[in-house]
């Protein structure tokens, strides 16, 4: 676990309550499976550093979690960081596969994880829309349902560029990130109607960074530690000292 970043807390700390809120997200989309294939997700939000990489990274593991084939792709042709996040290297990715420098294999990152890969940008391009829109950028995705459970894509902001539009038009789903106290609201407007300007399926909006206030976070940690000492005996007196 020493090369994944503390961000991701589905892995540092999974009895978390914010990991319990990725659990809580991930059993969302699941339902959202009932009635349509929901394999490809994209991930945006309306500006930068609202969160969105953090988000899809933890959204990633949680399902690789339950012993899906999960691979994360770097949909941000323009500011990667999805490598970032894992501590892995963008040398070479999505970029140099859709312009026949390389392969797949060649490309993709088995992380720490079990089941979870990682497919970062690569060359970083003179002409990011035009490479996300490209016949052969719809083909590579439709060649990755055959092999992978879930597909996830960390887009670029959509209230800054139409990327995400145009990766949402291949997706089965899109989830819109808003960082607590940061997004303005106008601007979040703007970025929903340039998502439903093309159709896209939004299933969901996440609010990141909120910090909660009150003792629920608390009677969690409480459950969480009295459920996980019945199961182990030993740590009875521990919990007791609690």
């Amino acid at each position: 676990m020493s090369k994944i970043l503390n961000k991701i807390i589905s892995i540092r700390n999974p009895k978390s309550p914010i990991s319990e809120c990725y659990r809580g997200i991930r059993t969302s989309i699941e339902f959202s499976n009932l009635d349509k294939e929901m394999k490809v997700i994209t991930v945006t939000s309306s500006m930068q550093n609202e969160g969105k990489t953090t988000v899809i990274a933890n959204l990633a593991v949680s399902f690789a979690n339950l012993d899906k084939k999960v691979l994360l792709l770097e949909g941000d042709l323009r500011n990667p960081s999805v490598h970032r996040m894992f501590n892995i290297s963008n040398t070479k990715g999505l970029t140099d596969i859709l312009l026949n420098n390389k392969v797949f294999a060649d490309c993709v990152h088995c992380t720490e994880v079990k089941n979870l890969h990682v497919l970062t940008c690569g060359s970083m391009p003179p002409n990011p829309s035009e490479i996300l829109s490209s016949k052969r950028m719809k083909e590579f995705i439709t060649s990755l349902r055959e092999y992978y459970d879930y597909i996830f894509i960390d887009a670029p902001p959509i209230g800054i560029v139409t990327d995400a539009g145009i990766i949402s038009t291949y997706s089965d789903g899109c989830i819109f990130v808003v960082g607590s106290k940061q997004c303005d609201i106008e601007m979040a407007k703007i970025a929903k109607k340039r998502l439903e300007d093309v159709n896209a399926n939004i299933i969901g909006a996440v609010l990141n960074k909120f910090e909660a206030e009150g003792s629920s976070y608390n009677y969690y940690n409480y459950y969480y530690e009295q459920s996980s000492s019945r199961r182990n005996p030993k740590n009875k007196k521990k919990a007791a000292a609690l």
